[in-house]
């Protein structure tokens, strides 16, 4: 390894594994401190990590964009980005996605070293030259810090996330939460299975009102809207439940969890930036394995109703709704109640 080598990271998605994968940048940074140090990441969620100090820089990959290309049979912005990564001439690349894509682009760079999983997913093994076979049911964390250490590594647990400054200001300059005491609800999911349901949240909503936080701010995606109903109904009757939702990207996400009181949410990405802010939190788990995806290190914070021999299958909606059926409004506020003031 040179003294200031070139290192490329690649884990381009979900943003939720994105903000997990952070712990495998700083150990790199911290054993090469003078490396230049890139991540690839899928363009739509680079605002995650852009503002991190230990990454050089942020290769965007346009996943939507190249896409529609190739399905027109058009190759050259395919061949234009895998040019780049190869001109690039990295040192050393770490494959941490584990998939036949995450493992074409590794060897795209003709880096002399390439590691990854032994036991990657859809032959994505094939294009590297150092494997390292790491157990599927660690954490995922502990999955990709694995990878990192048996490649000569020394490893540091560093969840710590960084928004713009730009976001950072805009969150400090907020007219209604600069000086507010507020609790973040994050209640969708892309899987039906994942939703506790609304009416519940509203109810959570309603008593935190009642114990003592100023706001409870509703957050999710654009397309999520319609997941929300009786929050944003509530919303729209209590000036103190605001509605969010849509209306903040990745970066002013972060700045606004960074800036919370707590957060109780599905398991979804902005459980894991809360962990990457160190912020209190509630975590409502149905059919997914808390050792293996749930807030890291996190696990006393999570209420999960599952009966021992019952399958874990987030993909499977009507186990997934019974198991969030579970949860009880109490179990919510017991936890809350829990926690310190």
């Amino acid at each position: 390894m040179p003294s200031s080598p070139r290192i490329l990271l690649i884990r381009p998605s979900a943003l939720g594994d994105v903000c997990r994968t952070v712990p495998a940048l700083v150990s790199l940074r911290a054993a090469h401190p003078q490396a230049q140090i890139d991540w690839l990441v899928q363009d739509s969620f680079a605002p995650a990590i852009r503002h991190h100090p230990a990454l050089s820089s942020v290769i965007e990959f346009p996943r939507k964009s190249l896409g529609l290309a190739l399905r027109k049979l058009n190759l050259a912005p395919l061949r234009s980005f895998l040019k780049s990564l190869h001109d690039t001439h990295y040192d050393v690349v770490y494959d941490l996605q584990g998939l036949f894509r995450s493992g074409f682009f590794a060897w795209s760079t003709k880096a002399p070293r390439r590691i990854g999983l032994a036991n990657a997913r859809e032959a994505g093994w094939l294009f590297l030259t150092e494997r390292y076979r790491v157990s599927p049911d660690v954490h995922s964390v502990d999955r990709m810090l694995e990878v990192i250490g048996r490649s000569g590594v020394a490893l540091v647990h560093d969840m710590r996330l960084y928004a713009s400054p730009d976001a950072r200001q805009r969150a400090a300059s907020d007219p209604t939460l600069a000086s507010s005491r507020y609790a973040i609800l994050a209640p969708t999911s892309r899987w039906a299975g994942k939703r506790w349901p609304l009416e519940r949240f509203a109810k959570v909503a309603a008593e935190l009102l009642i114990r003592g936080y100023d706001h409870v701010v509703i957050v999710g995606a654009p397309n999520e809207r319609d997941q929300c109903g009786p929050l944003l109904d509530l919303a729209a009757a209590n000036p103190r439940v605001i509605d969010r939702i849509g209306m903040t990207g990745i970066d002013d996400l972060l700045a606004l969890v960074e800036r919370s009181a707590l957060v109780i949410a599905n398991d979804s990405a902005v459980l894991h930036m809360a962990v990457g802010y160190d912020k209190p939190l509630i975590a409502l788990y149905g059919p997914t394995s808390i050792s293996r995806v749930g807030p890291y290190r996190r696990a006393a914070d999570v209420i999960q109703k599952v009966d021992p021999g019952e399958p874990l299958d987030h993909k499977n909606d009507d186990l997934g709704r019974r198991l969030m059926a579970r949860i009880q409004v109490r179990d919510v506020l017991e936890r809350l109640d829990a926690k310190p003031a």
